[in-house]
């Protein structure tokens, strides 16, 4: 198994950008420890470290909308990975949107550009 670095930062997360593995749109970033990407190699699918709930995620366990992994592309320093993964449900965005990227800055403000996929209150069950 290939060994990422997780030494080079002082609480073990290396980043991990994700992307449709045919459009290459980037769906999200998110940050993976050593057993977030054992978890990921070992299923098939992605795994993160969760810093607001300090625990192992399989993005979709709650919403169903799995990232299965297509391709892992690892930098020269062995400390950030891309994912490139097929987003089942349409929607890698805790909001509702297809991708984390939906807003765009302009004239100082930030627009959205994209519809939500699903309704999170629904998905998620809150108000």
């Amino acid at each position: 198994m290939i060994s990422l670095n997780f030494t080079k930062t002082t609480d073990g997360l290396l980043p991990a950008i994700v992307q449709d593995y045919q459009t290459n749109e980037v769906l999200m970033l998110a940050y993976i420890n050593q057993m977030a990407w054992e978890k990921t190699l070992e299923t098939g699918k992605a795994h993160y470290w969760s810093r607001s709930r300090n625990q192992l995620w399989l993005k979709g366990e709650t919403s169903g909308h799995v990232q299965r992994i297509h391709q892992i592309l690892v930098d020269c320093d062995d400390d950030t990975v891309i994912y490139k993964v097929e987003q089942l449900g349409g929607a890698a965005c805790h909001t509702g949107h297809r991708s984390c990227f939906y807003r765009r800055l302009e004239n100082g403000d930030l627009v959205t550009t994209a519809e939500k996929v699903f309704d999170p209150k629904v998905v998620y069950g809150k108000k």
